[in-house]
């Protein structure tokens, strides 16, 4: 499949390479591939690029830093004792990665110094696990990356382990990691649109690339599989690069697609165009924007806050020439050409190796092309920012669907940063295993599902809407239809009706930046046939003080921030505020240590219609507030019919 082929598919919002256009890669042409296939190490690290990467820490002070501090990592690991098989709950993941991340930081290491001891320790943790008696392939992700380990560690230390090391971690890889993906029927993963597609047939393809001469039907046939069910998946991020799953699940499917797509070109020179996926190759755009001038993503889903460092986002920033992709990474970057004595913390992520690996030049200092982003798709995402220094405006605001993998009830929902401040946060998910040792079916997304009664996935404790305290419809979909960047205020609008389908007859949601230090949140919603009553919330971790009716000010790190709420109809009417508490309200939530819900209830008449906005100022004179015109002509939808 050419390029020729995947625009057409795009263009029409079904892009998919391969297998999806009805194109399949034929098992015949990996085959072709597979005979032509480098020798060990094949996958992701040439022996080039080795020592080019030794010459390079000669003279590169962040290279070397980084390296330092992955050494030191192997040296603790020396110390630990290899992985045993102990699951938490129903998954091995724990393990697997434990494994992946002590297989590769030592393995990097060894060959990087040629110290036998780093290589020994690689091979005790792989021989440990090779001796499981399964990697638990009833969740097959453990399985996936369990794999990949003793894939990577297999083929880089390849011409140093001994013959019975390398024939047990070869029947291992085998036995364990590939066959049990094998049998009368398909696994549902091979060509589902989640991050399991990607991590399960990438931690595959790694194992059947490093083992392919002593496996080569097998090998032939798992790549073929992959190659074929990856583009499903990869078909998520179009049109424009956003990521369904949030921008902490984009790491996770990503680095795999991006492992798969790396190991591919390493081993057998193609990758059968799956990187020409025009979705793909634009999303490093929407980890760029998901990230605020706080540093903190907007983690939307079962999404955690920034942390760490991300490889597979330096290697799409190399792969596709985007250089500004990486603007965000400075504050790692930095951490780590510090003098030793004000460092804090550690590496982490169990690719950090890769970062070196996948990275020529860590100067950063290029500032992304756009300030303002928007992305359509099935979880529509924009972002309205006032510039990329750490003070800016910034407000990101999501559509989407309660009903997608990982999802939340926060259809509308938004965090803001300003002066530094992230002032409107997301919760968040929580801890899986926890939940589901409580008996909760965590992942049924059903509108009457267990999951719903956490109250952190629910709309009451995001920051949009609840109709007299209903949860938003599940079979709802909440969609981007204006976008406006190229004015003096730009604007975003969001179709919420659907979620709220049976308890409005319509929901706009409008963002508007109208200046650097000024968001404005403007809503126009419809009543049905009955009077209701609309919460509106904002999560915070802010000191509240409520002023008088429709205002208040909020505190936080020496900061503050002005929260004003009118009718556009009679900005004279009050609107009283109300704080919510954001204590747990069952066993099943956690702690969400000093944080308050800002917000206001508000009437809508039986077959009415009501507009109000909010302002979110660090500064609000009476002059700045009437900058909204009277008659606010925004672009809104066409109107709604009464009933």
């Amino acid at each position: 499949m050419n390029a020729a082929t995947i625009l057409p598919c795009a263009m029409a919002f079904a892009v998919m390479a391969a297998a999806v256009c009805g194109n399949e890669v034929p098992i015949e042409q990996v085959q072709r591939a597979l005979q032509k296939a480098a020798d060990h190490p094949r996958l992701l690290w040439s022996k080039d690029a080795e020592k080019q990467l030794q010459f390079r820490l000669e003279s590169d002070l962040a290279s070397k830093a980084i390296y330092q501090a992955i050494q030191a990592q192997a040296d603790k690991i020396l110390l630990q004792k290899p992985i045993e098989h102990i699951k938490i709950g129903k998954r091995l993941l724990d393990k697997s990665r434990t494994c992946l991340n002590r297989t590769l930081t030592l393995s990097f290491v060894y060959r990087m110094t040629g110290d036998k001891k780093y290589m020994v320790r690689a091979e005790q943790e792989m021989l440990a696990a090779a001796a499981f008696s399964d990697w638990n392939p009833s969740h097959y992700l453990d399985t996936a990356e369990m794999t990949a380990a003793l894939a990577i560690g297999y083929d880089w230390l390849y011409a140093d382990l001994s013959p019975a090391s390398r024939r047990l971690i070869c029947q291992a890889i085998l036995e364990k990691g590939i066959m049990p993906s094998f049998g009368e029927k398909e696994p549902g993963w091979v060509k589902t649109k989640m991050n399991w597609n990607q991590v399960c047939n990438g931690g595959l393809t790694l194992g059947a690339l490093a083992i392919a001469e002593d496996e080569p039907e097998l090998a032939a046939k798992t790549i073929a599989r992959a190659v074929n069910g990856i583009p499903y998946v990869m078909n998520v991020y179009e049109p424009d690069g956003a990521y369904p799953e949030g921008p902490g699940y984009w790491s996770y499917g990503t680095s795999y697609n991006v492992l798969t797509i790396a190991a591919l070109l390493s081993a057998l020179h193609t990758d059968f165009e799956l990187s020409s996926m025009n979705g793909f190759s634009k999303t490093g755009d929407y980890f760029l924007q998901m990230t605020g001038p706080t540093g903190l993503f907007f983690n939307y889903a079962d999404c955690g806050q920034r942390k760490g460092s991300f490889p597979e986002l330096f290697w799409l920033a190399k792969h596709y020439n985007h250089p500004d992709w990486l603007f965000n990474e400075r504050a790692f970057l930095e951490q780590w050409t510090l003098p030793k004595s004000n460092k804090s913390g550690s590496p982490d992520g169990r690719f950090l190796p890769l970062l070196l690996i996948w990275t020529d030049s860590f100067d950063v200092s290029e500032k992304p092309r756009m300030v303002c982003w928007k992305a359509d798709g099935s979880t529509p995402v924009a972002v309205l920012r006032s510039g990329w220094d750490k003070d800016a405006a910034y407000i990101a605001v999501k559509g989407g669907s309660p009903k997608g993998n990982h999802a939340h009830m926060d259809a509308g929902s938004f965090v803001f940063d300003l002066d530094g401040v992230r002032w409107a946060k997301d919760l968040g998910g929580q801890n899986y295993n926890r939940v589901e040792q409580m008996g909760i079916s965590l992942f049924n997304m059903k509108q009457d599902s267990q999951r719903w009664l956490i109250m952190r996935y629910t709309n009451l404790w995001h920051n949009t809407l609840a109709v007299d305290g209903q949860l938003q419809c599940v079979d709802g979909n909440a969609s981007i239809v204006h976008y406006a960047d190229n004015q003096k205020v730009p604007q975003v609008i969001l179709d919420l009706g659907s979620v709220y389908q049976g308890q409005l007859a319509g929901a706009f949601r409008s963002i508007e930046l109208a200046n650097a230090r000024m968001v404005w949140i403007h809503d126009r919603l419809y009543g049905i046939d009955k009077d209701c009553v609309v919460r509106w919330s904002m999560v915070t971790q802010a000191d509240i003080a409520i002023q008088s009716d429709g205002d208040a000010k909020l505190k936080k790190d020496g900061k503050t921030l002005a929260f004003a709420v009118r009718y556009l109809d009679d900005r004279k009417k009050a609107i009283p505020l109300k704080i919510w508490s954001a204590e747990p309200q069952s066993k099943l939530d956690e702690e969400n240590p000093n944080t308050q819900i800002l917000g206001f209830e508000i009437p809508v008449r039986a077959g009415g219609r009501i507009d109000y906005y909010v302002t979110l100022s660090t500064a609000l004179q009476s002059e700045e507030k009437q900058n909204i015109p009277q008659d606010c002509p925004l672009p809104w939808p066409k109107e709604i019919g009464q009933k």
